[in-house]
């Protein structure tokens, strides 16, 4: 079994992508990092960040052959601190790039998540594009929704189908 790794970006820890993030760990036994809990500050051309930012990437790109990327769908897109996250790779494409390059031949996998069976078309792009521009094979993505607070079967089975696809 491939140890992978979701990285969960939504501005609420407990929220609907939250439950989906649960649920997927338990069928994956994938560890999780909770964006919300840490502090990512924006790309800084200079990189006078300091943040939490470097360890955990240094983390993923050292541990983890599989990472799942998991979003809520905000205004038609990925929510803004997965946003971010996604910007700061760009730290190790110019600077410690042995680290950058590290991400060649991992996989990436995306979740998204919103109220019902309406993500556009195009929501995926970011996501596929920038695996192909890390040299990481995109192993592909899925939407889902909550209701209530609750998965519904049909969401557990297509999270189900998902983790086996991701897990290979």
């Amino acid at each position: 079994m491939k140890k992978g790794i979701i990285i969960q970006g939504s501005s609420r820890s407990d929220g609907d992508t939250g439950i989906v993030v649960s649920y997927l760990k338990e069928m994956t036994g994938f560890e999780m990092v909770d964006l919300n809990q840490r502090e990512i500050n924006y790309f800084d051309y200079d990189f006078n960040n300091n943040d939490d930012f470097e360890i955990i990437f240094k983390n993923i790109v050292q541990n983890y052959q599989t990472i799942v990327l998991a979003t809520p769908v905000y205004w038609y897109t990925m929510s803004g601190i997965m946003k971010v996250f996604l910007d700061r790779i760009s730290d190790y494409l110019y600077k410690e790039k042995d680290f950058g390059r590290m991400l060649r031949g991992k996989e990436m996998a995306m979740i998204s998540c919103s109220n019902d069976d309406d993500r556009v078309i195009e929501f995926p792009l970011p996501f596929s594009r920038s695996a192909e521009y890390l040299g990481m094979q995109y192993l592909g993505d899925i939407h889902t929704w909550v209701r209530d607070k609750e998965l519904s079967q049909e969401m557990k089975e297509k999270i189900n189908a998902f983790a086996l696809k991701i897990k290979k």
